[in-house]
This record gives C-alpha cells, structure tokens and sequence, in this order.
C-alpha cells in the first residue's frame, strides 16, 4: 500500500510538472500567433518576394509511390527473439514493417509503425552501449557482464531516442547494412522536418513561442530536439525538463542487474513520454482551437487598423534602438564580427560541394539516360529511363554521396564559444536543400522534354533535344542553387549569432524591457510585443555584417555563387505554365496499356514497379544466413526464423505477436518562422517512434 502511494504521488508529481510546462508554453503560443498573424496580414499586403525561382516545383513529389522496401531482422523485446520482417517506407517516409512481404501484399495490418522524428542512426552496439550508459549515470554493466542487447550479426542498425523507446535491426551484409542506413537516415531527415510550411501563421507562431520559452529558461542556442511535428517538440520540451526529475526518483529504485535496470529505465521514460505526447497533443490542439476563434476578429482589427500598428510599432522600435543599439553594436564588434567570415567559411564549404555533387549526378543520370536510350531504343526505353529519373531526388543511395558532403561541416571552437549543441540542424537543412534542388530540376527536366517529345523526328533528333534541355536546366539549377545557398548562409549565420547575442546582452538589457511596455496601445497589445521588437533591434544590429559576409563571398566566385546584382532573366516565360498542369506518368501516358490496373494489383506490384531502390537494383537483398556472424548460436535461430517465414508465407497466417500502433506521421516542410527556420530540419497513418 505505501509503495502503490508513493507511485501515485511521483504520477501526480509527473502530471503536474507537465501541465505547468504547457500552460506556460500556451500563453507564450498566444501572444506569438497574434504576432504572427500580424506579420502574415502585412507580408500578404506589402510583401515583394525575393528572387523567381528558375526551376519548376512539383506540388506532390511521391504520391502513392514506395520509396524502398526489402526484409530485415528486428529485435522483438515482447519474447527477446530475433525476427525477419518486410520493411516498407512509403511516400510520407514512416517505416511500416510487417509480417512477411505476403502479409503486405494481401493488406494485412503492419506489426510496426515508427515515426522516426528524433532519432539517431547507430551502426555499432557499441555506440548504443555508450549512450544508453549515459542516460542512467551510475548503472553500468561491469566488465565480461552480459550487457542490454546481443546482436547476432556484424551489421546492426537501431534506432535510438532519448526519451521514446529504441528499435534494433540487423542484416547480413555491410552492403545492406548501408543501404539500410541511408533508407533510415532519409526517414529521420524527412521526419524531423515535420512543421508545414504552408502554415504562415501556426508554424512561425509554434516554433517562436519554443524558443521564447526556453529563452525564458535561459536557454539560448540551438536546441537539438526541434524535430517532429507540433506536438512531438512540445513533447521534447516538457520531457527535458521531467528527465532529470525523473531520473533521480526512479533509478534508486530500479531492481536486477545493470542489463535489467537499464532495460526497465527505457521503457519507464517511453512510458511517460506517451502520457506527456497525449497530454501535450491535447493542450495544443485547444489552444490552437481558442486562437483560431480569435482569428477573425484579430484580422479584423489588423486589416482596420494596419497604419497606425506600423506606426506605433516603429515608435516603439526607436525607443527601444536607442536603449539597445549601442550596447548591441559593441559585442557585435568585440565578440561576432570577428568569427563571422570562420563561420560562413566552414558552411560554405560542405555545402557547396554538396550542391556540386547533385549537380554532378543529375547530368550524369540524364547523360547515361540518352546513352542508353539511343543504343537500346527510342521513346519506349525513353519511358522506361525516364520513370527511373523522375524519383531520383528521393533514392537514397544515389543522393547519399551528396548528403555525405555534409558530414564534413565542423566548428570546431566556434561551436563552444557560440553555445551551437551540434551542426545537426544545419546538415539536414542543408541536405533537405538538396533534395529539393535536385527534384526541382528533375521536374523541369521532364516537363521541358515531354513537352518537346510530340515535335521529335527519330533517335537523333531525341539525343539533341536531351542534351540541349538538359543544358538550359543545369543553368537554371546553378541560379537557383545559388539563390538557395546565400539564404541558407544568412539564415545559419542568425541562428547562431543572435541566441549568442541576446546571451550576452541579457544583464544589461532584460530586466530594463518592461518600461517600455507602456508604449504599447493597449488595443494593439495583440500584435505588437516588447520581447519580439527587441530581438528585431538585435538581429538588425548583426544583419548588415551578414550580408556584407555573404556578399563578399560570392564576389570571390569560389564557391560558383551568383552576386546579388545578378537577376537571371525568365528565358522560358511559359515554363511556370506547363508547371500547373497534370503531373506527368511516363509509365501510363506511353505505355499503350488503356486499361487501368485494379488497385489490389497495383498494390502488389507498387513494391517492384515504383520502388525507387528497386528499379535500378533489382529485388532487395534479403537477410540470408550465407554470412557467418557471430555469436554461433544467434546464427541458428536466425535460420530457423528464416524457415518459420517460409512456413508462414506458404499457409498465409503469420505468427501472433503485440503489434504497436501509432499516431500520424506529420506532414513535411520547413517552418515559417525567419531567423529559427534551420531548427526544424520536414494517407499512411505511422506511429511516433516508440510505438506512439
């Protein structure tokens, strides 16, 4: 009775430490979305835009496609046994596992579904070892001890979270095994970046609020776990401050050897990481819910009263420059100016040799394309290259040699002095650059050549009009790359630069804020806050150093970027026309096949047919025991896991086991919000990670 007490009061400890964390997070969404929407309504009437993008943009890049499916092992810690599955990532890029490729095919429900927003890929049990000791400081298996998980392969790949349950895969083949992570780390780079950017108003509003929150905490800086949706962040912040806490009432109490203990401590944090995601899912939705009630009538009066907003804002912003200005300008010469041409250094470089690196393989996929269709074939194997190219910006492994350029970015001193946890949040945002480069040329490249293909005369007259459109895309690619890599530079350079200055501009100038407030007209107190004006004055004291940095840059030519002076004229005017039609199916459109596929069959075959991996490589590698891992005994099971699978795919019924549902993958995109964007690096239902 005492020990069922106790447990009650740690809940109601638990419960009330989290509701306190979402009220505060909640009034601060709710000065930001009257902030944002103010924003939105004044960009919407005075907004110009920047550069026109030369490239077209496909509106639904993967609809209905599969982007890699193929059988891997997966722990099941239910019965701690090792079982094949048939893993499928689908377009929105949860990972859905299932029984057996049979059980797939005829619409059986998944075992697994794993939204993998906030996860590391590890590829080692020593790297997983190494942090699952250091989530419960003091609990370590000693030496020659077994330790929390065997794997019976050379080849593991888990899926690690520091608050949400683990997942442990493994195959046979370092070849596989790479594959595999690259299929996985493009799920967690899609999954990461999980806050719509068609939100104009909620996205900028959610992620200004997190980081005025943790601001509120004295927390500056990057912040590592920004990744998911909405509620998945929230989540990630109110489990921040609970870990500690619960960290120090549940590990004295843990039982059983170092192995036990730290198998138990993870599934107690996924437990309370579910209770804190409904309660967090719950809480936001309604104060989403009272804000969009609001909205009308804040728009109202937005819409009424624009002027005198901007006037009385712009009073507030001179006051509050003349306060702040001096002192801002000073650190900005003493403690930034002099690391800013390091900082952009060490991001230009990765960076533009990763756009180089999409550009190379773009012209080399469309140059082995025209080869080959003018040795094999006309328009047929046209048709059937150019169904392969127009998924090529979501191949994992033929991206993954533009991704790894990334892994070169370092800070290394610049990092501590400017308080950046990890270059993560640049890397994927990078990375997810690139991939939208590379569909957006991909795209053009299509649309351009389908629209030639009614004019062409035989073989040769297709090899000229390949090459001549691949030459005016590759142009167009090089302005927009430039475009996209100097916003990139700017953005970076803020979001390290001003978590530092506000840092170190808080003795002096926090506590001094307040008495500006009463500069404020009560009526527009909605739109116009002391806290977001401030920061603005901030950010304008660095801005001019960062687009001189920039600038300067791209005067060098080093790392081929256009000047600012430099406006590519529309040579294809018609081009964003073409744009807004139907998306193209080479596959359909000439395949002379006038009836359409039934959808069960063209379910069956989306895994061979659409399979982005698969069409240039064939049928997946399936785990096979021709490789001898270790330990032997492991190698035995794993054969007889095979044979039970073959059992089970011959009678159609797989074997019982707890399947964990979960909740909806979010959908993809960077937020709206202007100097924090780089921190969120975007129909199947997946579940968050740890079977939420």
């Amino acid at each position: 009775r005492q020990e069922l007490q106790q447990r009650c009061c740690m809940d109601a400890r638990r419960a009330e430490k989290t509701g306190k964390v979402l009220g505060e997070f909640c009034r601060c969404y709710k000065e930001q979305f009257g902030v944002a929407l103010f924003n939105s309504v004044r960009y919407e009437i005075e907004g110009t835009g920047g550069p026109q993008a030369q490239l077209l943009h496909r509106k639904v890049p993967l609809e209905d496609h599969v982007i890699y499916s193929g059988n891997i092992f997966q722990y099941i810690e239910e019965n701690k046994k090792w079982r094949n599955r048939f893993c499928m990532v689908p377009h929105n890029y949860g990972l859905v596992l299932y029984e057996n490729k049979l059980a797939y095919e005829r619409q059986l429900p998944p075992r697994v579904l794993i939204n993998s927003a906030g996860y590391k890929i590890l590829t080692s049990v020593e790297q997983y070892l190494e942090l699952v000791n250091n989530s419960l400081p003091g609990v370590t298996p000693k030496s020659g001890h077994s330790s929390i998980l065997k794997c019976p392969t050379d080849f593991p790949l888990i899926l690690w979270h520091p608050y949400a349950r683990h997942y442990y895969f493994c195959v046979m083949t370092g070849k596989e095994q790479e594959k595999w992570r690259a299929v996985f780390q493009d799920c967690v780079r899609h999954c990461n970046n999980g806050i719509s950017e068609d939100s104009k108003v909620e996205a900028p509003a959610f992620t200004d609020a997190i980081r005025m929150y943790r601001q509120s905490k004295e927390q500056y800086g990057t912040w590592d776990m920004l990744c998911g949706n909405e509620t998945q962040v929230l989540s990630n912040l109110v489990m921040e401050e609970l870990l500690p806490e619960l960290r120090s009432t549940i590990a004295p109490r843990l039982k059983g050897k170092a192995p036990e203990r730290q198998r138990t401590w993870i599934q107690v944090s996924d437990a309370v990481y579910r209770m804190v995601y409904e309660l967090a899912k719950e809480q936001y939705d309604a104060a989403v819910a009272r804000c969009e009630q609001e909205r009308p009538q804040l728009e109202s009066t937005i819409r009424t009263d624009m002027d005198q907003i901007i006037t009385s804002k712009e009073h507030l912003a001179s006051k509050i420059r003349a306060f702040v200005l001096p002192k801002a300008e000073v650190c900005v010469r003493n403690h930034v100016q002099p690391y800013i041409s390091s900082i952009l250094e060490a991001l230009m470089t990765p960076t533009s040799q990763g756009f180089a690196e999409v550009r190379e393989v773009f012209f080399k996929e469309v140059t082995d394309m025209n080869m080959n269709v003018v040795n094999e074939g006309g328009l047929e194997k046209l048709v059937e290259y150019m169904e392969k190219l127009s998924h090529l910006a979501f191949h994992p492994v033929k991206m993954q040699s533009c991704y790894e350029k990334m892994d070169q970015l370092k800070l290394e001193g610049l990092q501590q002095r400017f308080d950046v946890s990890s270059t993560s949040v640049f890397k994927q945002r990078a990375q997810i650059h690139m991939r939208q480069q590379m569909d957006d040329a991909v795209h053009t490249f299509e649309t351009l050549l389908h629209q030639e293909l009614g004019k062409l005369q035989g073989k040769d007259d297709l090899c000229k009009s390949i090459q001549r459109i691949l030459e005016r895309v590759l142009k167009k690619f090089d302005y927009d790359s430039s475009t996209v890599r100097k916003k990139f530079f700017r953005e970076a350079l803020l979001q390290i630069t001003i978590p530092f200055l506000l840092r170190k501009l808080a003795p002096t100038c926090k506590g001094e804020l307040a008495k500006f407030q009463e500069l404020i007209f009560e009526d527009f107190a909605s739109f116009i806050l002391v806290e977001n004006t401030y920061e603005e004055v901030v950010l304008q004291s660095v801005m001019k150093d960062i687009m001189q940095a920039v600038k300067e840059a791209a005067v060098q030519r080093k790392h081929n970027l256009y000047r600012d002076s430099m406006v590519m004229h529309n040579s294809d005017p018609n081009l964003h026309l073409l744009g807004e039609g139907l998306p193209i199916d080479w596959s359909e459109e000439y395949s002379g096949q006038p009836e359409a596929e039934p959808a069960a069959e063209r379910r069956r075959r989306a895994k061979q047919v659409v399979s982005v991996i698969q069409d240039d490589e064939g049928e997946p590698e399936e785990a096979h025991p021709g490789v001898p891992p270790s330990p032997p005994d492991a190698v035995k099971e794993i054969r007889e896991a095979l044979a039970q699978e073959s059992l089970g795919d011959a009678r159609g019924q797989p074997p019982a086991e707890e399947l964990h549902m979960g909740l909806p993958v979010p959908r993809a995109g960077p937020p709206a919000s202007p100097w924090v964007s780089l921190s969120q690096t975007k129909g199947q239902e997946v579940g968050h990670g740890g079977g939420l």
